[in-house]
């Protein structure tokens, strides 16, 4: 996303199929085109509540020449987030990754899963997952990257850190990422959220929920990874240890209360990738202006008067008549 932009910013067009069974063919693809509504807008992220989806223009971009991988201790959120505004300052849009993870995280990865690394040498409470991505050399890639994680070293906002010299190095620290969630579903009942927040209100979002939900649920373990470069964290505690999940498992809906009213109250939003789906479509009345709702509604009606498309997701019900 850092490098490239969100789905929202990759789609030149969209061909949908509408729930009258008509058929737009949006598929022009031009960069520039202001006459009128941006109509394919309106069918991206509304998880074919509107409209199917039968065809794409997409934005594409060169491939890469290079690309370098480096793992970096930080010593806590804030720290991880001041150290991407100098990184973004050096590096630029050559930035395509940046997964902030709790040290818990790497923890459960390695104990659930026997190959994940565990990078460095002295365990640190955060770590910076940082890839980089251009037309440059892998030489010159790697010496950029050298001289950020270097840069952060004297005012502390990195402690540690290692630069992987080989694909295989880079592509060992990318599956400690991806042993993260597998390592959480094998270790108990865990309450996901994927949440988005201001990059500059990350660190106080962690600080406020860990301390809400350690104090109303005792034990409860903190266990939060993500994309630090736009504010998206998946923000996933796990029961405490050794407790019965049916119980905590009971706890789900406080829980997800305690966790988007303090998101709520940041100017964030409680799901940043995930989408509403039926899952959250309950709490969207709670976080969302009542007038925004409404005018949810107002679009759905127009294009799907008869609720035939998706019935039950994105928009609670009481707001469709």
């Amino acid at each position: 996303m850092l490098r490239y932009g969100t789905t929202r910013s990759l789609v030149a067009g969209l061909e949908v199929v509408l729930p009258d069974g008509r058929v737009w063919n949006g598929l022009r693809g031009l960069r520039k085109d202001n006459a009128g509504y941006d109509l394919k807008q309106l069918f991206i992220g509304a998880e074919g509540t509107l409209g199917i989806i039968s065809a794409a223009t997409l934005r594409l971009f060169p491939l890469p020449h290079a690309t370098a991988t480096a793992f970096l201790a930080t010593p806590s959120p804030a720290a991880a987030v001041a150290w991407l505004r100098r990184a973004r300052t050096m590096l630029g849009d050559r930035i395509t990754a940046i997964e902030l993870i709790e040290r818990r995280c790497l923890e459960i990865a390695r104990q659930h899963n026997p190959g994940v690394p565990d990078p460095l040498a002295s365990p640190y409470p955060w770590y910076l997952l940082v890839e980089l991505a251009d037309q440059d050399t892998e030489a010159d890639l790697t010496r950029r990257l050298e001289a950020a994680f270097e840069a952060g070293l004297e005012p502390g906002e990195v402690v540690d850190g290692v630069i992987a010299s080989t694909g295989e190095q880079a592509a060992a620290l990318w599956r400690m990422r991806e042993g993260i969630p597998e390592g959480q579903k094998r270790e108990g009942v865990s309450f996901k959220h994927d949440i988005a927040v201001p990059i500059s209100k990350l660190a106080a979002f962690l600080a406020e929920a860990d301390a809400a939900l350690q104090a109303r649920f005792p034990g409860i373990r903190s266990f939060s990874f993500g994309h630090v470069g736009d504010g998206n964290i998946h923000y996933n505690p796990i029961q405490a240890a050794g407790e019965a999940a049916a119980v905590w498992a009971e706890r789900l809906p406080e829980i997800n209360r305690i966790v988007h009213d303090i998101v709520h109250g940041l100017g964030g939003s409680i799901t940043a990738e995930h989408g509403i789906g039926r899952l959250r479509v309950g709490e969207i009345a709670r976080y969302k202006p009542e007038f925004e709702v409404e005018m949810m509604a107002r679009i759905k009606r127009a294009f799907d008067p008869d609720n035939l498309f998706n019935p039950g997701k994105v928009i609670p019900g009481a707001f469709l008549g």
